[in-house]
């Protein structure tokens, strides 16, 4: 969830990490109005209206009170003063009497978010008070953590910068299942879904008053395969994700220490049953590797075939049918080289200045095996899908081949290859150029040999780009190939 954070630009005063520590809070504030029962919003001041919204945030465990989006609008009048005392005193303030709010009753809370000993921003939450029934001890206990989640928030100790950012699914959710820990890792309470996410592993006791590092501890059937990090989670002892698997069930763990401001007196467990996750997770790889090693077996084949074609062209008698061998021989071997690139990664990508780095240098040397041939390449390719990399391999080592054969014509000489990729009027664009400082362009209509042609006919049909030939300034050739990558 993203801060509307013209406010904090213009008026804020931080110091080093405060606005990374509210965008943390944010981040991971939804778990607290799922404790709360109630929204959330963040206020900061505003010389002009007094305070301004920065972030709202509804509860998914009972229904919100504000149905409209007020980010960025300025602060009521009659809930400013609560604010502003929570502000300056440093401390959670509450409400006096009871605010209504469209016909519900609400109970408001100020807390202060203090980072080395500032005031940052202020958080209130709103809570509806309108229904009559007794709250249930799930109710109670999830309040509970809120509002020690919140004091935390009062001493600069929570949100934790130790807290996961990494990217792997299944983070645990309030509703996934929650356990509340003392000091010791003993439950002192379980939510329902907590305890059917343990049964699920194999536990079939009641989770309260036991050690749920012991739980944990007990379900497992091959400790050399446990996370390092399990035991400081389960514990309650640092703010980490982890995860444990038995019996063919993946249980993703997330833990939030409580403190005050001499020790650790609790904790939070979220857990999540990942099962179903990690199984599509280990599809996704399996296919992943089959389709590396189909990469792999085309090389392979490509490269079989173009040892024939080297093996056949030895036998040939005619020069002009041993050349097209070896041209033929040229071509499936750069093919080849695509699908060994492909073969060594999980995406469907190519590093084209990789893959071209090698092709070019390669194409000048086997086209030139009599002459002296430099080669200099200049901008970025960068990513290209397998689909485009291909034929564009294929036409620059066509387009080099000639360059050395008919441009050069067995002279020294240089071969430039340029890129450039570009954001243009279509979307992104690739300019490629293939230059030499050879003979030039001939004073009458070239007739296209097969090279030519297959250049050609990939660059229209299947890159649906252009190419023109043109004089080089100093002399020589030069071919200028342009792309839209966002069309392909």
């Amino acid at each position: 969830m993203a801060i509307f954070t013209d406010p904090i630009r213009e008026h804020a005063d931080f110091g080093p990490g405060d606005a990374e520590w509210l965008h943390l809070l944010v981040g991971d504030w939804q778990m607290v109005a799922d404790l709360a029962f109630a929204d959330l919003a963040l206020w900061f001041p505003h010389p002009d209206h007094g305070y301004v919204a920065l972030a709202h945030v509804r509860p998914s465990t009972t229904h919100t009170v504000f149905h409209g989006d007020f980010v960025g609008d300025p602060i009521r009048s009659d809930l400013q003063p609560l604010v502003d005392k929570a502000w300056n005193s440093r401390s959670i303030e509450r409400s006096s009497e009871t605010n209504w709010s469209s016909d519900m009753a609400l109970r408001v809370e100020a807390v202060p978010m203090v980072r080395n000993g500032r005031t940052l921003a202020v958080v209130t939450t709103h809570m509806d008070l309108s229904s009559s029934r007794m709250p249930s001890r799930l109710e109670l206990t999830y309040r509970q953590c809120a509002y020690d989640l919140l004091r935390m928030g009062t001493l600069g100790l929570w949100p934790d910068f130790a807290s996961p950012t990494g990217s792997r699914r299944g983070a645990p959710r309030v509703g996934d299942g929650l356990i509340r820990l003392d000091a010791e890792g003993v439950v002192q309470y379980a939510s329902p879904n907590g305890v059917s996410a343990f049964r699920r592993l194999g536990d079939g006791e009641s989770l309260e008053g036991r050690s749920l590092a012991e739980v944990t501890a007990s379900l497992l059937k091959d400790r050399r395969m446990v996370d390092e990090t399990l035991p400081l989670v389960v514990t309650g002892r640092m703010p980490w994700r982890s995860e444990i698997e038995s019996r063919g069930v993946s249980l993703s763990l997330r833990a939030i220490p409580l403190r005050d401001e001499q020790q650790r007196f609790g904790a939070l467990v979220l857990c999540r049953d990942v099962s179903e996750l990690r199984r599509r997770e280990m599809e996704l790889v399996t296919k992943d590797a089959t389709i590396r090693e189909i990469h792999h077996r085309v090389k392979n084949n490509l490269q079989t075939v173009a040892a024939l074609l080297r093996m056949q062209s030895r036998r040939m008698v005619s020069d002009e049918a041993k050349q097209g061998l070896e041209q033929a021989m040229r071509r499936v071997a750069t093919i080849a080289l695509v699908h060994e690139t492909l073969s060594q990664g999980l995406t469907q990508s190519v590093d084209f200045d990789e893959l071209i780095g090698r092709q070019f240098r390669l194409s000048a040397e086997v086209a030139s095996p009599s002459q002296q041939v430099r080669t200099k390449r200049s901008g970025m390719f960068g990513e290209l899908p397998s689909d485009f990399a291909t034929p564009l391999a294929l036409v620059i080592n066509e387009l080099v081949t000639n360059a050395v054969e008919h441009g050069l014509e067995g002279r020294t000489g240089t071969v430039w290859l340029l890129a450039d990729r570009s954001d243009g009027d279509e979307g992104e664009e690739l300019t490629v150029t293939i230059a030499d400082d050879g003979v030039g362009l001939p004073d009458t209509p070239r007739v296209e040999g097969l090279g030519l042609q297959i250049v050609r006919t990939l660059v229209t049909s299947e890159l649906g780009g252009t190419i023109q030939w043109l004089p080089r300034d100093g002399g020589g050739t030069s071919v200028q190939i342009r792309l839209n990558l966002t069309a392909k």
